[in-house]
């Protein structure tokens, strides 16, 4: 399987296409159905509800997004909808209530989020609630998540849904929590060799680490993140296929 060319004919919006001063804050109902009119792929986030739902939201906290606090996996998927996106007219989405609104219109990158706190083998809950949301799903989608054996999982559970590693230079900023053994192990991208991955997204500022190059001439598609200026997608479309983005129309 590769990666479908609709995730590489324009770029993916970041979130969204996201602009909190428009009323459209990262994720939200508002973001998507802007970046559907624009006719972009969306790239959008999953954390897991306290009942078991896929809850499209970046953070583990709800403390930068909304005016609430705390874990989101300590709320209901019913609570979290309550909650008032900041800058938004409503709450925190479902994944079945983005599928909805998207409905095939434009492609779809999944990231689900690590639940395990070390990128390890401690996962399930939510790859079987993302994997249970899109198993109707008509639409394209592809899913990706730093944790590889969240990819795994995910392949197990999806497997006719292109699949990829999200991929950096494992710094100590890049991964604030983990053991340094663990960053190193995570960067050279090892587990991709078995894998059966369709595609890597992979930090934008580190394209030009040789691992990147030899997985893609192995056919792997390059995606990248977080491009925020058209100088920085100029420079980053000289090794990836393809360039996600925000802050400006790409």
């Amino acid at each position: 399987m590769m990666l479908p060319r609709a995730f590489l004919d324009r770029p993916v919006a970041h979130r969204a296409f996201h602009d909190r001063a428009a009323g459209r804050p990262e994720n939200s109902r508002a973001a998507i159905r802007a970046a559907v009119a624009a006719g972009y792929p969306i790239e959008l986030d999953l954390q897991l509800s306290a009942d078991g739902q896929a809850m499209v939201f970046h953070d583990y906290d709800l403390a930068r997004l909304t005016a609430a606090s705390g874990p989101v996996a300590q709320r209901t998927a019913a609570e979290l909808g309550g909650i008032l996106l900041r800058d938004a007219e409503d709450g925190i989405p479902t994944l079945t209530e983005v599928l909805e609104i998207v409905a095939g219109q434009v492609p779809l990158l999944i990231e689900v989020k690590d639940q395990d706190g070390q990128m390890g083998p401690d996962v399930g809950p939510l790859e079987e609630a993302c994997a249970q949301a899109i198993e109707s799903y008509e639409g394209e989608a592809a899913l990706m998540s730093f944790n590889p054996h969240s990819v795994a999982m995910l392949a197990r559970l999806c497997p006719r849904r292109p699949r990829g590693l999200t991929t950096c230079a494992g710094t100590a900023e890049d991964y604030p929590t983990l053991p340094a053994a663990r960053r190193v192990e995570l960067a050279e991208i090892g587990l991709a060799d078995e894998m059966s991955l369709h595609f890597i997204s992979h930090h934008h500022e580190d394209l030009d680490n040789p691992r990147v190059a030899q997985l893609k001439a192995r056919g792997l598609s390059i995606l990248c993140w977080t491009i925020r200026t058209p100088t920085e997608e100029a420079e980053a479309r000289a090794i990836a296929d393809n360039v996600t983005f925000e802050g400006y129309p790409a």
